[in-house]
C-alpha cells in the first residue's frame, strides 16, 4: 500500500482516492492562499465556521493580547474575565429564558451537553425520561451521543453497536408538514421523551434541506404542550447564516436548550456553548452532590478562545455587520435565481446566506460518483466548494464580494457539464 507523503489522517477523506492535500499558507478575508501564492475563494467558510472573514484584525488582536496573560486554566473552581465577558454578551443576544451558559469546545460536545442536561433534569427531579426524539436526515456531530441522534447511514454504520435508539419524525417536505407534526405529537404523547432536538430551518450535512419558520414554530408548540424540552442545535445555523443572528428568531421560538459553536469565535478558534433555562439549571443545583452536572473537557472555556469569542460578540454590535449580512442575503438570492429554471438542477433553494441546488445525476446522494469530480473541478478553478454528493451549496464568509460570487456561480454553471 502506498500513501501520501504526510502521515496525517484527514477527516471525511478517503485517502485512497484523494491524493495529496492542498497546502494553505495563509488566509485573509474570503481567501485562502497556497505557498505559491495561488488564491482560493473560501465559498464554504472553511466548514461553516468563518463569519466576518479569515484573520479579522479585531479578533486576532484579542487572541494575541489574551495569550500573553492567561492561555489556559482549569475551569472547575476557577473563572476568568474572557469567559465572563462571553457569557454576559451572549445573554444580551439570546431569548431571555436562556439564563445559564455551559462552555465546551466543539459543536458535537455542545450537543452532547444539551442531551445530558435534558436527561439529567428528568433524572434529578425523580421522573426519569430516557427517550430523545429527532428529525430524519439530521446531523448533530460525530461523537457517540450526537451520532445516535443523527441520521443513520454511511456516516455511522460501522459504529451502530455503540448508538442508542431514538425516536424520529419525518423531514417536513413541502406539502407533507402535517405528517411531521402528527409524528411529533405521537412521539411526545406515547414515548414521553426527555427532549426533541432539531436543526432550525436548515439541516446541514443531511443535504442542506430547508424548511420555513412556521414549521419550526409549530414543532415548538407541540413540544411545549407535551412538556418536552426543545433543543435547538444552532451550531451551523447560528451567527447570521440564516439571515438573522439565530435561526430561531425567524420563528419567534425560544428553545429550552440552545447549542452554539462554529461562528462563535468568528471561526478563529474552537469553542462552543450550551445555554439552558433556569428550570434545567435548578434541577442540577443541590447540596446533593450526586445531582452535579458531570461534564467537562480539559480546555473548557479556554481563555484564548473566549477572548476571540468576546471580540466576535463586539463585532455584532456594529450595525455595519447587519448591513453586510443583509447585502449578502440579497446577493445570494440574486445569484441563485438564474438556476431556478435550469433543467440541469433540481431543488434550487436559499435560506439567508446559504444557497443549495442538486445537480441531476443517476446516483444521487452523499456517495454520488459526481461528488469527488465536482470537488476537483472547483479546486482547479480556485474555488473551495465541498459538495454533499450531488448537492452543491454555497455558504461564504460575510466579506465575500460580488465578483467572488460571480466566480463561484460561474464555476457551478460550468460544473454541470460533468453530469
Amino acid at each position: 500500500m502506498t500513501g501520501p507523503s504526510s502521515p496525517i489522517w484527514h477527516p471525511f477523506t478517503q485517502h485512497a482516492l484523494h491524493g495529496e492535500m492542498t497546502m494553505i499558507a495563509r488566509a485573509q478575508g474570503a481567501y485562502l492562499y497556497t505557498p505559491e501564492g495561488r488564491r482560493i475563494i473560501d465559498a464554504i467558510s472553511s466548514w461553516w465556521v468563518v463569519t466576518h472573514g479569515h484573520c479579522h484584525p479585531d479578533i486576532v488582536r484579542a487572541i494575541q493580547t489574551q495569550a500573553e496573560s492567561l492561555n489556559q486554566i482549569i475551569f472547575a473552581g476557577q473563572t476568568h474575565q474572557a469567559a465572563e465577558d462571553v457569557a454576559a454578551g451572549l445573554l444580551k443576544l439570546v431569548p431571555p429564558n436562556l439564563k445559564h451558559v455551559f462552555f465546551s469546545d466543539s459543536g458535537s460536545t455542545s450537543v452532547e451537553v444539551a442531551l445530558k442536561m435534558a436527561l439529567g433534569y428528568w433524572h434529578n427531579i425523580g421522573a426519569p425520561r430516557r427517550r430523545i426524539v429527532t428529525m430524519e436526515h439530521s446531523y448533530h456531530g460525530d461523537t457517540v451521543g450526537t451520532m445516535s441522534v443523527g441520521a443513520r447511514g454511511v456516516f455511522n454504520a460501522a459504529y451502530e453497536p455503540l448508538l442508542f435508539d431514538v425516536g424520529r419524525v419525518p423531514f417536513p417536505h413541502p406539502g407533507s408538514e402535517q405528517r411531521t407534526f402528527a409524528a411529533l405529537e405521537s412521539a411526545c404523547r406515547n414515548d414521553r421523551p426527555a427532549a426533541f432536538i432539531v436543526e432550525p430551518l436548515v439541516l446541514g450535512a443531511g443535504g442542506m434541506l430547508m424548511y420555513p419558520p412556521a414549521v419550526l414554530r409549530e414543532m415548538k408548540r407541540i413540544c411545549d404542550a407535551a412538556d418536552v424540552f426543545f433543543i435547538a442545535d444552532e451550531v451551523m445555523t447560528g451567527w447570521g447564516r440564516t439571515g438573522t443572528l439565530f435561526a430561531c428568531e425567524q420563528a419567534q421560538v425560544t428553545p429550552d436548550i440552545a447549542c452554539y459553536s462554529k461562528g462563535l469565535t468568528g471561526g478563529a478558534l474552537p469553542l462552543a456553548v450550551t445555554l439552558c433555562s433556569d428550570e434545567i439549571y435548578a434541577a442540577h443545583y443541590s447540596k446533593d452532590r450526586t445531582k452535579t452536572f458531570f461534564h467537562s473537557s480539559s480546555y473548557t472555556a479556554n481563555p484564548v478562545a473566549c477572548a476571540a469569542a468576546a471580540a466576535n460578540l463586539k463585532l455584532w454590535d456594529d450595525e455595519s455587520v447587519q448591513w453586510r449580512l443583509a447585502d449578502l442575503v440579497a446577493m445570494q438570492d440574486n445569484a441563485i435565481a438564474k438556476f431556478r429554471d435550469d433543467s440541469r438542477f433540481a431543488n434550487v433553494r436559499r435560506t439567508g446566506t446559504i444557497t443549495a441546488l442538486d445537480l441531476k445525476v443517476k446516483d444521487a446522494g452523499y456517495l454520488a460518483s459526481i461528488g469527488p469530480k465536482l470537488q476537483a473541478f472547483f479546486a482547479e478553478r480556485n474555488v473551495l466548494l465541498r459538495p454533499l454528493g450531488n448537492t452543491i451549496y454555497v455558504m461564504p464568509p460575510y466579506c465575500v464580494t460580488q465578483k467572488d460570487l460571480d466566480d463561484i456561480y460561474d464555476a457551478i454553471d460550468a460544473a454541470a457539464g460533468l453530469a
